[in-house]
């Protein structure tokens, strides 16, 4: 194996090990989260422009149908996310940090400026660094070390069902998060292109910080 084969791994993990790890340091100075998260957002958003020609996958899509499933698939990822949460509260994993800007003591247009900070890199920034994590590489390097040699949407029950599995684990809410992770998956199995998933994470991220930010539900955040 030559050493761009060796290395091919590092611009899919690096952001996202990169964003957990800031994501932990902020659990840890919670007066500082938005802080944490402003520094977390940039910092991946500039890996990935860095290493964005390592993503040959990651390009607009021209088809007119995957941008129309991808934005329908988003909605109704966002309706299985808040609908059932009464009915699944006794499944959740933990209890839910939330973010809420009005926690820091800022006004005006600071609070907007951390609440619009935190809506960009959850519908920007994350659908990006975690489809290319979740659905580009581990999926494909489940099936062979040598992930790139594996077509995108290449489809075994194994690698589909862990990813979905582990993505859902990510997550407070894991019993929506599984069922969002088989959705994403289902996408690039059925469209092979990762920017239809990537644009469903978008729309379901966004349309969730848009109801957060309507209905003060600062817990899904």
């Amino acid at each position: 194996m030559n050493p761009e084969t060796r290395s091919a791994w590092l611009p899919y993990v690096v952001p996202f090990a990169t964003f957990l790890a800031l994501t932990f340091a902020g659990s840890q100075w919670p007066s500082a989260a938005h802080l944490w998260y402003a520094a977390k957002t940039v910092i991946v958003a500039v890996m990935l422009i860095a290493w964005r020609r390592s993503y040959p996958e990651l390009r607009w899509s021209r088809s007119i149908a995957n941008w129309a499933i991808g934005f329908a698939a988003g909605l109704l990822v966002l309706v299985v996310w808040v609908a059932p949460e009464k009915l699944l509260e006794p499944l959740k994993l933990g209890e839910p940090g939330g973010f809420d800007p009005h926690a820091f003591g800022a006004s005006g247009a600071g609070l907007w400026a951390i609440a619009g900070v935190r809506l960009l890199g959850a519908s920007l920034v994350v659908p990006v660094m975690e489809e290319l994590f979740w659905r580009s590489f581990l999926m494909r390097a489940l099936i062979r070390s040598d992930f790139r040699e594996v077509a995108l949407g290449t489809f075994r029950l194994f690698s589909f069902a862990l990813v979905a599995i582990l993505f859902g684990l990510e997550h407070f809410r894991w019993v929506v998060g599984i069922l969002a992770g088989l959705a994403y998956g289902g996408l690039l199995v059925w469209r092979r292109d990762l920017f239809t998933c990537v644009l469903a994470h978008a729309v379901t991220n966004l349309g969730l910080g848009l109801y957060v930010l309507a209905t003060g539900r600062w817990d899904f955040w």
